[in-house]
């Protein structure tokens, strides 16, 4: 299957798999020239609590049927305590716009800043595809064991 991707911005980068058995392929930060500081060119810092969007510069023809998923880069969370913000983001098949990616900085007593460069890979997708469901009301739903016993009801 194909996953078509369109650049949009000089820097951008199509996205790789990095390793033959990875789940999800990785996006690129494309980041712009600063216009305040020349000598900040190609990085962006997010501090502690103040989320920071950066470009992708892709779009993506998701096939109908499917969804494309990002989700944060596991090392971002365990080594540099930086996230998603939105936790999941997700891409419609209808969607043509450019890829975005929003990132937060959690508390983090080591340091109060990451800075992420122009081209370091800032989150992961994986395409899955979707079944569409009838949505139907009812008056019962079928019994259960747990029914509606509800946090924590099933045990450690």
């Amino acid at each position: 299957m194909q996953l078509k991707f369109k650049k949009v911005h000089s820097k951008a980068k199509l996205p790789t798999y990095g390793s033959p058995g990875a789940a999800c392929f990785d996006f690129y930060a494309v980041i712009d020239p600063n216009p305040i500081f020349d000598d900040m060119d190609g990085i962006k810092s997010i501090k502690v609590g103040v989320p920071d969007t950066f470009r992708t510069g892709l779009q993506v023809e998701v096939p109908e049927g499917h969804v494309l998923l990002i989700f944060s880069r596991s090392g971002y969370g365990f080594v540099h305590n930086v996230r998603l913000t939105n936790c999941v983001g997700v891409i419609d098949s209808d969607y043509r716009g450019e890829i975005m990616v929003k990132l937060t900085k959690d508390l983090d007593v080591v340091s109060q800043t990451y800075v992420v460069s122009q081209g370091e890979r800032i989150a992961q997708g994986m395409l899955v595809p979707i079944p569409r469901c009838e949505l139907v009301e009812v008056r019962e739903l079928g019994n259960t064991v747990r029914g509606e016993n509800g946090f924590g009801s099933t045990g450690k």
